[in-house]
C-alpha cells in the first residue's frame, strides 16, 4: 500500500505552458442536479473548473439552468440528450451528485454507460443505480474478464468507458450488497472488492481515503480533517477527480491526485476558517490555491 504525499502528485500535475489554450486542458460533462438538488451539480462544477479545465458543461434539467448559470457563469448548461457522438466529444464524465435515483435518471445512467468510452466518474445517486441494476450487459458485467482497451490506463472491458467510483462507506455497501459496519471494518478489503467487481479505479472515501485499480494497486490519502464531513465535499471531489481527468491523467492517476488535492484544499480552507465554519463550498478555491502550491514546488524544482 502506497501513501500518497505531495511527492506523490508532483509527478503529475505539470506546470502549464504558455502557449496552450482552453482546449488543451480537457472537456469536461457533468452530468448532475435536479429539483431541490441543484447545488450538487454546482459544486461538482466549481471543483472541475477550480481545478483546472478549461471547459465545463453541465447536464441538467431545463428549468435549473438559471439557477446554475447565475452560480457558476463559467460553466454553459446543455440538454440531456446526448448521442454517442455527443458524449465522446468529453474528455471525462461526471455522472451522479444530486441526480436522483427514479426511472428516468436510471434510464440516463444506463444509456451513459452503454455509449461512453472515455472516463467516467461515478459518485452518489449513479451509484446507487449502479448497484441496484449493475452495469449494462450481462447481470455480471462487472465482473467481466474481458481484456482492458490496449492503450487506455485502467480502462474497463472493451467497449465500455474507464470507470472511477468515488463512494462514501454507506454507497460502497450498496455496491457490495455487505453493511456499511462490515465496510469500514476492512476498509482496504472492500475497496479492493469494488475495484476487481467493477473493473474499475475505486476510491473509498473517508478519514484515510483509499484509492484502489483493478489490479490491486492500493494507495492511502495523507490529507484532509474533519471540517470536510460536510454535506457536498464529495461533489467538490467528483468534479475535481473529472477535471484532472480530462486534462490527460489516467483514471488512477486522476483519482490520486483528486483525493489528495481535495484533502489539501480542505486543510488550506481550515487554516483559514477553522474546521467547525468549513463547508464544501469553500473547497473549490482551496483546490485552486492547493494546486497553486503543488505547481510552483514543480516550477522551483525545474529550475534546478
Amino acid at each position: 500500500m502506497c501513501l500518497i504525499t505531495e511527492k506523490t502528485v508532483h509527478t503529475l500535475i505539470k506546470p502549464r505552458g504558455r502557449e496552450l489554450h482552453k482546449g488543451s486542458f480537457g472537456k469536461v460533462l457533468i452530468i448532475a442536479g435536479s429539483k431541490g438538488m441543484t447545488g450538487a451539480a454546482i459544486l461538482a462544477a466549481r471543483g472541475a473548473l477550480r481545478s483546472g479545465a478549461g471547459l465545463v458543461r453541465m447536464a441538467l434539467p431545463e428549468e435549473l439552468y438559471p439557477i446554475a448559470q447565475v452560480a457558476v457563469p463559467e460553466a454553459t448548461c446543455v440538454p440531456r440528450k446526448f448521442n454517442e457522438e455527443d458524449l465522446n466529444g468529453y474528455n471525462a464524465v461526471v455522472m451522479g451528485p444530486g441526480l436522483g435515483t427514479g426511472e428516468e435518471s436510471a434510464a440516463l445512467v444506463d444509456r451513459v454507460l452503454r455509449l461512453y468510452r472515455g472516463k467516467l466518474v461515478l459518485d452518489a445517486d449513479a451509484l446507487t443505480i449502479v448497484a441496484r441494476q449493475g452495469l449494462p450487459g450481462d447481470g455480471a458485467a462487472a465482473n467481466s474478464d474481458a481484456a482492458p482497451e490496449s492503450g487506455l490506463p485502467n480502462a474497463g472491458p472493451a467497449g465500455r468507458p474507464q470507470l472511477i467510483l468515488t463512494p462514501h462507506p454507506g454507497e460502497a455497501a450498496r455496491l457490495l450488497s455487505c453493511s456499511t459496519k462490515e465496510i469500514q471494518q476492512d476498509r482496504p478489503g472492500a475497496v479492493k472488492a469494488m475495484a476487481q467487481k467493477y473493473h474499475a479505479v475505486a476510491v473509498l472515501k473517508g478519514a484515510g481515503t483509499l484509492v484502489t485499480t483493478p489490479e490491486g494497486q492500493t494507495y492511502t490519502n495523507t490529507t484532509g480533517n474533519p471540517g470536510m464531513a460536510t454535506g457536498g465535499s464529495g461533489d467538490v471531489l467528483s468534479g475535481i477527480t473529472g477535471s484532472l481527468a480530462a486534462q490527460g491523467l489516467s483514471a488512477e492517476e486522476a483519482a490520486v491526485a483528486a483525493v489528495y488535492v481535495h484533502g489539501l484544499a480542505g486543510d488550506i480552507m481550515a487554516g483559514v476558517m477553522g474546521e467547525y465554519g468549513l463547508t464544501a463550498g469553500d473547497l473549490p478555491e482551496g483546490a485552486a490555491l492547493a494546486l497553486r502550491q503543488i505547481t510552483k514546488v514543480q516550477l522551483d524544482q525545474s529550475s534546478f
